[in-house]
Order: structure tokens, then C-alpha cells, then sequence
């Protein structure tokens, strides 16, 4: 047997470790992706094969969370794809305020800076106190930093032409407080926010959902992981409610496609049809 065939073997014990041994299911993600990066973290792990990895995943949580951190996706900025964020201002929020009470699920929120960015647009649309933002991610050092709300800087100037683009009302730096080098998010902006773990590939369904915000996460998953991840979201959106993925996601070559129709095609957004 090839050495390449035998690492392949050694990885999916591994996963499938991971999965028993801490409930993580890690076993559909894109397999290139997560491949890399397991053989990233070996460089570094004083392990001489994958394979024994896996006993120190058993018995040493600390090499584990290690680990997890590596699988953990957090390519992210504040006012990503400002075109989003417009047609939310523009196209979503309008209707959301139809409703007395608004339920947002940011599934996959990473370290944060979206769900900022999202919670400030619902901020100037007058809809913010009437909502309610639940932040997930499977990495608990991903939602340790997203709670903080602590970025560079540096970064979140960059981030004033997205916020711009994005249609902002003010000035983008009345949301942040910067000291020397990095800069903490106002501290409004975390009122109506829960952040907690939430694994899509293993976890329920959040109920009575309104909008659920989801970008850049099924680049990740292999097809199936996506389908279980589809059904979540249509499971826990009300009829009407809005569906929000990332810019290379797309409903049309899925089984849910008849279960939606398109409000912005260029911006991934999408409607719930009434009925089953």
C-alpha cells in the first residue's frame, strides 16, 4: 500500500476519533481542506505521522483544542462583500420590521467582525432593539474573541470604505474605541447578541428564525454536510423568513432550491416560500 494511501486511512481514524471521543464531525468537510490542514498542524506537533496524533487526541484535551483551531475557518472582515450588507439594509430589513420580535442566526460567525457589522446595520435601521443576534461557531476560541469584539486597529480602518460601500449612516469610528493598536467594538453593539458552540455538522436546529446568516461556510463542507446544513437552516426559518449565504454558495443546485425564491441573486439572498 502507498504511503499516501496509508495516511489516508490514518486521517480518517483520526476524524472519526474526534467525532467519539468530543462530538466534533469533522468527517464531511472538504477533504483537500481539512487534509491541509492536518498536516499543517503535524509540522508543528512533534508527532512523526497522523497516526499518532490520534492517541494524543484521546487523552490530551489541550492537543486537541490545538488541533481544532487549525479546522477552524476565520477568513473574515468587518463589512465583508458590502453589497450584502446593502441589500440587507435595502431589501431585508424592510420587511423584517414587519414582525414584532426579529431572530437572527449567524451560523459559523467566526471571530466576530460580521456579526458586528451586521448588528450595526439593523443599529441604524431603527430595528436593532427589536432583535435578537444568536452567534455560533464551533470553535470556542473563535467565539472567545468574537465575545471580546478586539481587532486590530489597522484592520477596522480598512474596514471604513466596506462600511461606506455598504451604505453606512455615520461615521464608521463611532462604533469602535481604539487605544494604541488595537480597538474594542461599543459596547451596544453586544447587548442583543448571544454568542455560543453550535457544530452544523452534528448539532439541531435553532427554532423561529427570521434570518439566517451564513457566508462562506459551504466552501468548507462536502456535499452531504452541506444538505444536513441546508436543512437546519430551512428547518429553523419561519415562512417568509431569509436565508443569506456567501458570495461562491448557491441554492440552485440543491435539493432546497423549490423551498426558496431569489430576493438578490448577485448578493445570495433568499426567501422562504410559504408552505411545507
Amino acid at each position: 500500500m502507498k504511503t499516501n494511501e496509508i495516511e489516508h486511512i490514518e486521517i480518517d481514524l483520526l476524524l472519526e476519533a474526534i467525532y467519539r471521543r468530543y462530538g466534533y464531525d469533522f468527517r464531511s468537510y472538504a477533504r483537500a481542506s481539512i487534509e491541509r490542514r492536518i498536516r499543517q498542524f503535524l509540522s508543528g506537533s512533534g508527532c512523526a505521522s497522523v497516526s499518532e496524533m490520534i492517541p494524543k487526541v484521546l487523552h490530551d484535551e489541550e492537543f486537541f483544542t490545538r488541533l481544532a483551531r487549525y479546522f477552524s475557518i476565520s477568513v473574515t472582515e468587518m463589512f465583508r462583500d458590502p453589497l450584502v450588507y446593502r441589500a440587507v439594509r435595502e431589501k431585508v430589513v424592510p420587511l423584517l420590521r414587519t414582525w414584532p420580535h426579529v431572530k437572527i442566526w449567524h451560523a459559523g460567525c467566526a471571530t466576530g467582525e460580521e456579526v458586528y457589522s451586521l448588528a450595526i446595520v439593523l443599529k441604524e435601521e431603527g430595528l436593532y432593539e427589536r432583535a435578537t443576534i444568536y452567534a455560533t461557531d464551533f470553535s470556542d476560541v473563535a467565539l472567545e474573541r468574537a465575545r471580546e469584539g478586539i481587532y486590530e486597529t489597522a484592520k477596522l480602518r480598512e474596514a471604513t470604505r466596506n462600511y461606506q460601500q455598504a451604505g453606512g449612516k455615520a461615521s464608521f469610528s463611532e462604533y469602535y474605541h481604539a487605544r494604541y493598536e488595537a480597538a474594542a467594538m461599543d459596547g451596544s453593539l453586544k447587548e442583543r447578541v448571544v454568542f455560543s458552540s453550535h457544530n452544523l455538522a452534528s448539532d439541531s436546529v435553532f427554532g423561529e428564525m427570521h434570518l439566517v446568516f451564513c457566508r462562506n461556510v459551504f466552501i468548507y463542507f462536502k456535499r452531504d454536510l452541506q444538505h444536513r446544513a441546508l436543512g437546519l437552516f430551512t428547518e429553523s426559518l419561519v415562512h417568509g423568513g431569509f436565508l443569506c449565504l456567501g458570495a461562491k454558495e448557491d441554492l440552485r443546485f440543491t435539493d432546497f432550491r423549490d423551498r426558496y425564491e431569489i430576493v438578490d441573486d448577485k448578493a445570495r439572498i433568499y426567501k422562504k416560500k410559504d408552505g411545507p
